[in-house]
């Protein structure tokens, strides 16, 4: 295996005898100080097993997406080894942000209480590039730096409401309300789109049936259980 790219949480590789892709998924996870946020740019800490419990999320998940029509990346996975394998894309260095109610970043940037709800949800389009902090980027924008062609953006905004009301409807189930979540996408050679990345905690944030935010780990663990 070859390792393409090294990120946060996870590893992209190719095996260069097939030409398969995988992603490795690491035990790292995002935060700050010791303290675990999945709207963080930083690592802030490493818990043993996180990789491949973020894995089986992300297979249920993403096997979820596509019985509801919603294509993406993923094309099988190796819980012991702690692989996904993928299809091999082009990934625009984007985040496709969708709310339901204020939290994190916005709050900070808009001087907002936490939880005032959407409605309709409220989307965002994030570059992706920790030294200027994610900046919001407009569709324009994106055209102008070749990250996207016409219409593509609108495109991906369709699938992120699409994905938002599958994953909010799944996460009532288990007793867990969305506040919002984050996702990438890809292009194939015929411009098809689809998710890509993960569909874990990491991504999301969301209030159990006591109103409280659990962080990624504690999340992950929740819904192990009941999947």
């Amino acid at each position: 295996m070859k390792a393409l790219y090294d990120g946060k949480t996870k590893t992209v590789l190719k095996n260069e005898e097939t030409g398969e892709f995988f992603l490795f998924f690491k035990d790292d996870a995002t935060g700050e100080n010791g303290v675990f946020d999945p709207g963080s740019n930083t690592v802030g800490g490493s818990v043993e097993g996180k990789g491949k419990v973020g894995l089986k999320i992300s297979q249920y998940f993403f096997e979820l997406m596509e019985k509801n029509s919603i294509p993406t990346h993923y094309l099988g996975a190796n819980i012991d080894k702690g692989l996904m394998q993928v299809r091999n894309l082009t990934v625009p260095k984007l985040e496709f942000v969708l709310r339901y109610f204020t939290a994190g970043s916005m709050c900070r940037r808009f001087t907002l209480e936490e939880g005032i709800p959407f409605d309709p949800p409220y989307l965002e389009v994030t570059l992706k590039d920790d030294e200027q902090g994610d900046p919001l980027i407009s569709e324009r924008l994106c055209i102008m730096k070749g990250i996207l062609a016409k219409g593509q953006y609108e495109e991906a905004l369709n699938l992120l409401t699409r994905v938002g009301e599958v994953l909010k409807e799944e996460l009532v189930k288990l007793n867990l309300t969305l506040i919002d979540f984050k996702i990438e996408v890809g292009f194939d050679e015929k411009d098809k789109i689809y998710i890509v990345d993960e569909i874990t905690p990491d991504i999301w944030r969301v209030r159990d049936k006591d109103g409280k935010i659990p962080n990624q780990i504690d999340c992950a663990n929740m819904i192990l259980e009941k999947i």
